[in-house]
């Protein structure tokens, strides 16, 4: 089916079609799309069809995964954008920025982690003063005796 909306060629593509150009498993894109981060129709036959545009939002996602964006942060910010059209390349730049931000973040602890790596080897974690990266100017001890985490989400 090709139609023409706002001045651009629309022409949808069966799952299959989507998997092969983008280099995406069937299973993948069905995913993505329960997801929340693709969206697709179903035509006459009750076939899923998906607009062209779904090719570069699939290649939107892979390099987020690939820069290690959880899925959940990906479909927050791609949930800013239209779905009717395809991603643009101002799109881009606010997406890039936006990760961009997160990822010097998540350097710099990093870094921070990888230089108190070697005063960790050996403390008897959760259980002594001078563990800096599991238990930070001793938080755990206040609470009294016992293993505690500092991260709630562990």
């Amino acid at each position: 089916m090709v139609s023409i909306v706002n001045g651009e060629i629309k022409t949808a593509l069966s799952v299959g079609e989507v998997a092969e150009r983008s280099g995406v498993a069937v299973s993948a894109i069905h995913f993505y799309e329960k997801k929340g981060l693709i969206d697709s129709w179903r035509n006459a036959g009750n076939q899923r069809r998906f607009h062209r545009g779904v090719l570069r939002r699939i290649a939107v996602i892979k390099v987020a995964q690939r820069l290690g964006i959880p899925l959940s942060e990906i479909g927050e910010t791609l949930a800013t954008l239209p779905t009717d059209r395809t991603v643009t390349s101002q799109d881009w730049q606010r997406l890039s920025e936006q990760w961009k931000s997160d990822l010097n973040h998540r350097i710099e602890l990093l870094v921070g982690l990888r230089d108190q790596l070697t005063s960790c080897i050996g403390c008897g974690c959760l259980s002594i003063d001078a563990c800096r990266l599991r238990n930070p100017w001793d938080e755990l001890g206040d609470e009294g005796p016992g293993a505690r985490l500092l991260d709630k989400n562990e």
